[in-house]
C-alpha cells in the first residue's frame, strides 16, 4: 500500500518507573496511512512478573492474575518490531511510551529505537491550543470524538482514539480528503484561485411559458409602493 506510513501506539504498565521494577503490560498500535487507519493492528498482553498495584488496577482493569502467564516482552518484540518496521510512532506523550518501549527492549538485547522515530501529539496539542487541556480525554472531547467504547485505560482502545485525534491535529477530516492540495488554477490578486471558464459558455433562456408567468407576476406587484414603478414613471415623463 503506498502513502505514507505511520504507526499509532500506546503503552499499559504497572507504573511510571522505566529503567525500574515497573514493566509493560499491554502495547496496542495501529497502523496508519497518510493519517487514515488501514486495520492493521498489533496488540499483546504481557506477563510483567510482578504484582500490578491495585491503583494501577482501577485505571487499567488488568489484573495480576489476568497477566500472569501470558508472553513476556522479549518473546513479542521482533514480531512488534516487524509491524513497526521503519514508520514513525505516534504516541500521546511520547516520551513516557518510547521510555518503556526502549527500556524493554533493551532488557530483551534488543537496540532501543530512536527519539527521531517518535512523535508527540501531546506537544502538538499545546503548540496548537496553548493553554488548554491537552489529555487524550479533552482532545476527544474538543474534536467530537466519542469516548462511549472506553470504561477503562486500554492500549488499543486508546490507540483507536489517537490515531482520530492525530487526523484532527494534522489538520482534520479536511486533510485526509486531499482538500489541502495544492491548487494549479491561476490566482487573482487577493490570492484565491480563479474559476476556471469553460470552453463553451453555457446559455440558459427562458421559455415562453415562463417569460409570461414572470410578466404576470411583475404586474401584480404594480402599485404606488413599488419604487421601480415611481422611477419608470418619472423617467416617461422627462422623455415626453
Amino acid at each position: 500500500m503506498k502513502g505514507h506510513r505511520e504507526i499509532v501506539f500506546d503503552t499499559e504498565t504497572t507504573g511510571f518507573d522505566a529503567k525500574g521494577a515497573d514493566r509493560i503490560t499491554e502495547i496496542g498500535a495501529l497502523e496508519v496511512i497518510d493519517l487514515l487507519p488501514t486495520g492493521r493492528q498489533f496488540h499483546c498482553y504481557l506477563d510483567p512478573q510482578r504484582d500490578v498495584p491495585e491503583k494501577v488496577v482501577q485505571i487499567t482493569g488488568l489484573t495480576t492474575d489476568f497477566l500472569r502467564g501470558k508472553p513476556l516482552f522479549k518473546d513479542k518484540a521482533d514480531e512488534f518490531l516487524e509491524f513497526v518496521g521503519d514508520a514513525t510512532l505516534i504516541a500521546h506523550n511520547a516520551q513516557f511510551d518510547m521510555g518503556f518501549i526502549n527500556a524493554e527492549l533493551i532488557r530483551a538485547n534488543r537496540d532501543p529505537l530512536p527519539a527521531s522515530r517518535f512523535k508527540d501529539t501531546l506537544a502538538m496539542a499545546h503548540a496548537k491550543y496553548p493553554g488548554s487541556p491537552a489529555s487524550l480525554d479533552a482532545l476527544c472531547k474538543r474534536f467530537g470524538i466519542s469516548l462511549s467504547a472506553r470504561d477503562k485505560h486500554g492500549a488499543i482502545i486508546d490507540s483507536e482514539l489517537l490515531a482520530a485525534v492525530y487526523l484532527e491535529l494534522s489538520g482534520g477530516r479536511a486533510m485526509s480528503l486531499g482538500l489541502d492540495a495544492k491548487i494549479d488554477a491561476a490566482q487573482n490578486e487577493s490570492g484565491f484561485p480563479t474559476a476556471k471558464q469553460r470552453e463553451t459558455p453555457v446559455i440558459i433562456l427562458p421559455t415562453e411559458a415562463e417569460r409570461e408567468a414572470h410578466r404576470e407576476f411583475m404586474g401584480s406587484l404594480k402599485s404606488d409602493r413599488v419604487v421601480w414603478d415611481k422611477v419608470w414613471t418619472r423617467r416617461d415623463k422627462d422623455r415626453a
